[in-house]
């Protein structure tokens, strides 16, 4: 059973950040109604990026907070914008905003695309609407899909290198319409295509953002890989196939029940309140695993919503959902291997919303079973990374069985 990205829970969770990949990944492209990642995106990408406004520089500001002094927050917290030095700009170091466009008319989700290039290394990224934190990234490029109510809004992208420089770009948007389907639906489509896709065994390794934080816990960091572009087996003709290596040699300590952990984060913003999780996976060795995980995280403002999901083959044989309090609770929905059979592509869509501060489960639908989970639990306070994001995490049993899981048609439909 996996385990949390923050410290003293059971699970991963918490929505990792960028790090060095220990995995083969071949990167695609997306398609559908949004792309998620697209420099032409609704937000009006741009294939010339505008000049950097001459922004005064500010005194770099000093550096507080570690992945290893503070293992329980996954990032910085968020400086309040409206008195932070940078609240006007900064340009201590070159930021590009491709995407939006300054006094720009636009559709939501808004295409942001930015790049910074600091003399130090990078720290991290951030995107704030009307001071409100909803984006972030340890990379030094953001390329993503932000969800803003209609009207005008003050976006701000900064960023900070490793020595507490900032620049910081703010912009004057319009907002006309939110989504394009019935209900303001917005579908971010064929996102096991897309690039972004992440992945870690127990902990985040060494030299990444969060440095030594929990991850997708269990015994250490199963040999995994990720390929995507895969022609077959597939729905569409571009599925992506996660492979979970074996036997305890690739797991250091016997017995296995190593982890990995495969994540992209697609979004942000806090305009959206109901999701639908919809994909197909495939199984080559149904046997195998210790259990599947299905999850979906929404966070803003020091907020984190979790969706966490897991056919617990070889634990309660249901299907247990997440809670934050209480972890790992099973529903009375059974889920075994024969429900699953080898080499089928099985049909998922889990509706689940946000409800103030409670994190309510709607429906689960497996192939033809429709189960009505009608769960709610409190939501995570005090979580400083924001996102949007989908995940699959691929449990190991005690032999470290391998096992390979195709996914295909993943798309996250948000309103």
């Amino acid at each position: 059973m996996s385990v949390a990205a923050s410290t003293g829970a059971p699970r991963w969770l918490g929505i990792a950040l960028t790090f060095v990949l220990s995995f083969v990944i071949v990167v695609g492209t997306s398609c559908g109604t949004s792309t998620g990642k697209s420099s032409s995106g609704g937000g009006g990408g741009t294939t010339t990026p505008p000049s950097q406004p001459n922004y005064p520089s500010i005194p770099p500001e000093p550096i507080t907070w570690s992945p290893q002094a503070d293992f329980t927050t996954p990032a910085p917290p968020a400086e309040d914008e409206t008195t932070a030095p940078w609240k006007n700009g900064s340009n201590d170091f070159p930021l590009t905003v491709a995407s939006p466009l300054t006094s720009s008319t636009v559709t939501s989700p808004v295409n942001v695309v930015a790049n910074a290039t600091p003399k130090n290394p990078i720290f991290f990224m951030r995107v704030y609407v009307d001071s409100l934190a909803v984006f972030f990234t340890f990379d030094a490029s953001i390329n993503t899909e932000i969800f803003v109510g209609p009207g005008t809004h003050k976006l701000t992208v900064m960023a900070e290198d490793n020595q507490g420089y900032i620049s910081a770009t703010p912009l004057q948007i319009n907002v006309t319409t939110q989504g394009t389907g019935s209900n303001g639906q917005t579908t971010i489509s064929g996102i096991q295509a897309m690039p972004g896709w992440q992945s870690c065994g127990d902990k985040f390794p060494t030299g990444s953002g969060r440095d030594g934080q929990i991850c997708a816990a269990g015994y250490g960091t199963p040999q995994t890989s990720i390929t995507q572009n895969q022609s077959s087996p597939a729905q569409d003709g571009n599925s992506a196939k996660f492979s979970m290596g074996g036997p305890w040699a690739q797991c250091p300590v016997p017995p296995g029940y190593c982890n990995e952990l495969n994540f992209n984060p697609v979004a942000g913003g806090n305009n959206v309140s109901h999701f639908i999780y919809d994909l197909y996976f495939y199984i080559d060795n149904p046997n195998a695993p210790q259990a599947l995980e299905f999850d979906l995280n929404q966070t803003y403002g020091g907020n984190r919503w979790v969706w966490g999901s897991e056919c617990n083959f070889n634990g309660s044989g249901r299907w247990d959902i997440w809670d934050d309090i209480n972890g790992w609770t099973p529903t009375q929905f059974p889920c075994v291997r024969s429900d699953f059979p080898a080499n089928t592509w099985i049909h998922l869509v889990w509706d689940v919303q946000r409800v103030g501060d409670k994190v309510q489960y709607n429906t689960l639908t497996v192939g033809n079973n429709v189960y009505n989970v009608n769960a709610s639990y409190s939501n995570q306070p005090g979580w400083t990374l924001e996102e949007i994001d989908v995940a699959f995490q691929a449990d190991g049993d005690s032999q470290m069985t391998p096992y390979n899981v195709w996914l295909d048609q993943v798309n996250l439909t948000a309103y």
